[in-house]
């Protein structure tokens, strides 16, 4: 998927998640269908949301900045991690 497909596609996401708390809550709860990661955020913040994803089966995708993924979500500040519940 390109980026360009990948920012229409959640851009127009019904539900998202932020945060990576919030993340994990969302895939631990089997609700996430896409886990959004920064490539800028914190290994130790982002890695135990990737295995938990991984182990789920949840499809992955990596947006170079935490900056662009803050904005991708509709908030005015930066993001590692995100959900969307439904497209």
């Amino acid at each position: 998927m390109g980026d360009d497909e990948l920012m229409a596609r959640v851009s127009g996401a019904r539900r998202k998640i932020v945060g990576t708390k919030q993340t994990l809550k969302s895939l631990e709860k089997g609700e996430a269908v896409m886990v959004l990661l920064a490539r800028d955020a914190d290994e130790k913040v982002t890695g135990p949301v990737a295995s938990l994803a991984g182990n789920r089966g949840v499809e992955i995708a990596y947006l170079e900045t935490m900056s662009v993924l803050g904005k991708l979500c509709g908030i005015k500040v930066k993001a590692a991690a995100a959900a969307i519940i439904e497209f």
